[in-house]
């Protein structure tokens, strides 16, 4: 089928959704609804999708699209619920099971017939982290049941009914501050952490710290510290910790509150926020192998089970800062020095990581030297975990990860997914050309040209995919829960593997043949100098597209806007996807064109195509004046798509510019969509007939 996915942003249930139905053999288009109804009638026009599929919308539909075209919500509740707020409502509830809707869109919100619904456990998460793992998971079985459902053109969905008893849902009102509100004096540890989680991570809760205002962001129970209710009693790993009346939480991030007509806030850990006001606030650190036992904030753990080690962090978000990396690097050196022969690296849940922390980059005084601190504390973690010899080393990822986060995965042996992983491998949103050894590690595992093509792409791809690009070594199935099990024994069956020992022989000898064909201070060195030139050149788009990712704002216009721009204008390429134009933006080539030019010869080969971007352009067949283009038109396709010769003479009779496409990337480009070749071939054939 025709799937348009429409979502108030590429979010990561956006991104999960895109990458199966995908592979699941769908054609699918990404468009981001803006509020612009005219842009998303015109995409509908371009695309026509067969149905159209929300999983991410804050917006309403037009009643004009939903009442001409199939459009399904899904929606974060069970049967019946409604409303802004209904995961924040489950949580600050404390449901025990909650569920995933899919929907028709009709004119009052999430009150369509049903298509599918899927139950799933609330975890004692924060809303984000459980957006990301169960309702992720429940939402993709509940949009493949129900698009198997609608494609089948039989079954009908079901009314919403409040009188069935599967029906456990009902409207809610939108969950305001108020509702979020914490108590100190009043309110009891387990309540804190509901407050805080359902605010987790928009909008954070509103609360005082040292009489300044911020939004309160991240929440993890303290099992040993006491105080007066609502006092920071201690601070660690970036984190403050707050008494409650019968306990203490700890706050990982805070967020300034926003002054009228002052620049946007965002979040950072909470100790960089208040600063120096924590000058009488002890830190109290807790060790690595402590932490692994205890109910208290602490991003790195380590524990043993025999000859297994797992070195396990949390970063808020999978960001990871300099001072991050630096005790992530002690903490590596310590569990590599223990007497075990496998070595687990990675979180529980959630994020594996998504490489520097661009909020605090955002927040130094010096960005540049802090962006340049980072990536050299993170290339740190990585060298040590390339140079580890002696142990046989498994990147875990329960969940997402991007950029350098997964290029730190790839160092390690081996990468063990969860199957709802989906992965970003790619610097280019960023304007980064990237480090984390990605030159050496990226070929070693999928060739060189096949890493060219992975890091200058800017799609994700799921697990499934991911393994079979060389990208993942194993895909386990489940949840968080079932991943940990599933890792752990895969991991102590390794390690009492009668092969892990000539594993581990071969893996050095490669280390040391790799080394002498290119030492990894080579890829490191030039690998850096392109950072360095990037972070200290104030010119470079990294610099806005960074402020506008932290801050909220648009960032910069990436490199192949115009080109883009220029395809998506392009009559015979308009229900083309636009990561499909996407890409042709990145390999066509601007050719300017003076008047009298000739653009193809009749009777001569030709293996490339022509998008006009401005100019006018006469078709001659056997001397005879046939036809004349202009912007939007194509020349040159028939021949692609034909029998590779040209069949007529083109001749620009004013100065223009054209983008050129070489054959083999057009073809390619319409292989994936047959509606869009079957468009271009009959406008092959008509053209034949008329020149």
């Amino acid at each position: 089928m025709r799937v348009m996915l429409l979502a108030s942003a590429f979010n990561s249930l956006t991104q999960r959704v895109h990458t199966e139905l995908r592979e699941a053999g769908h054609i699918v288009s990404v468009e981001v609804a803006h509020g612009d109804d005219d842009a998303l009638r015109t995409a509908i026009g371009r695309f026509r999708p067969d149905v159209i599929l929300a999983p991410m919308l804050t917006k309403v539909v037009p009643e004009d699209v939903w009442s001409q075209h199939p459009v399904l919500i899904v929606h974060p509740g069970p049967m019946g619920d409604r409303g802004p707020s209904s995961l924040d409502w489950a949580i600050l509830e404390g449901q025990p099971r909650w569920g995933v809707t899919v929907l028709s869109a009709v004119e009052e919100m999430d009150a369509g017939p049903i298509w599918a619904s899927v139950p799933f456990d609330v975890a004692p998460v924060g809303k984000s982290d459980l957006y990301r793992s169960e309702v992720s998971d429940a939402a993709s079985r509940a949009v493949h049941l129900a698009l198997e459902r609608f494609a089948s053109g039989t079954y009908q969905p079901v009314p919403l009914d409040y009188s069935r008893p599967d029906v456990t849902g009902t409207r809610r009102r939108l969950m305001t501050q108020a509702d979020r509100r914490i108590d100190w004096a009043a309110d009891d540890t387990a309540t804190v952490l509901r407050k805080l989680r359902s605010g987790d991570s928009q909008p954070g809760v509103l609360d005082a710290v040292f009489g300044a205002e911020y939004f309160l962001h991240g929440a993890c129970a303290e099992d040993e510290l006491r105080g007066e209710p609502g006092a920071v009693i201690a601070t660690r790993a970036g984190a403050i910790c707050r008494a409650t009346v019968d306990g203490a939480v700890w706050i990982l991030q805070l967020r300034p509150r926003k002054v009228p007509g002052g620049p946007a806030t965002y979040k950072r850990p909470a100790t960089l926020v208040i600063g120096d006001l924590l000058a009488d606030v002890p830190e109290v650190p807790v060790r690595p192998a402590d932490a692994a036992g205890r109910d208290t904030w602490a991003d790195i753990r380590y524990r043993e089970d025999g000859a297994v080690g797992w070195l396990e962090w949390r970063f808020p978000a999978g960001a990871m800062s300099s001072e991050q990396c630096e005790r992530l690097l002690a903490a590596y050196r310590k569990a590599a020095a223990r007497p075990t022969s496998v070595l687990l690296l990675g979180p529980r849940r959630d994020f594996f990581s998504n490489g520097i922390h661009l909020n605090v980059i955002e927040g130094a005084e010096d960005p540049a030297f802090e962006s340049w601190r980072n990536i050299v504390a993170i290339d740190d973690v990585v060298e040590a975990i390339l140079t580890t010899t002696d142990k046989y080393t498994v990147a875990l990822l329960p969940g997402n990860a991007a950029a350098g986060g997964v290029m730190m995965a790839l160092a390690a042996d081996e990468v063990w997914c969860r199957d709802a992983a989906v992965l970003n491998p790619h610097y280019r949103l960023m304007g980064l050309p990237g480090s984390e050894f990605w030159t050496y590690t990226l070929p070693r595992r999928v060739g060189t040209d096949e890493a060219q093509e992975i890091i200058s792409s800017t799609l994700p791809v799921n697990a499934r995919q991911a393994l079979a690009l060389g990208l993942a070594d194993r895909v386990l199935p489940g949840g968080p829960a079932e991943f940990e099990a599933q890792s752990l024994a895969a991991a102590a069956a390794l390690a009492a593997s009668p092969d892990l020992k000539a594993m581990l022989l071969a893996k050095s000898r490669r280390r040391v043949e790799d080394e002498r064909t290119k030492p990894l201070v080579a890829y490191r060195a030039a690998e850096l100098e392109q950072m360095h030139r990037t972070f200290f050149n104030p010119a470079e788009p990294h610099h806005a597209l960074r402020t506008g990712f932290v801050r909220g704002g648009p960032g910069v216009e990436p490199a192949n806007a115009r080109q883009l721009a220029v395809l998506r204008e392009t009559r015979l390429l308009v229900p083309l996807p636009v990561h499909v134009l996407d890409r042709m933006a990145d390999l066509v080539e601007p050719m300017p064109v003076s008047a009298g030019t000739v653009i193809v010869r009749q009777g001569e080969p030709g293996d490339c195509v022509y998008f006009i971007a401005s100019g006018s352009y006469r078709v001659e067949t056997d001397g005879r004046h046939v036809n004349t283009l202009s912007a939007g038109d194509t020349l040159g396709e028939i021949a692609v798509l034909g029998s590779g010769v040209r069949t007529s003479t083109v001749v620009a009779t004013t100065d223009g510019e054209l983008l050129q496409l070489s054959g083999d990337s057009f073809r390619a480009a319409l292989a994936g969509d047959p509606l869009v070749r079957e468009d271009a071939e009959e406008l092959a054939r008509s053209r034949r007939e008329t020149e």
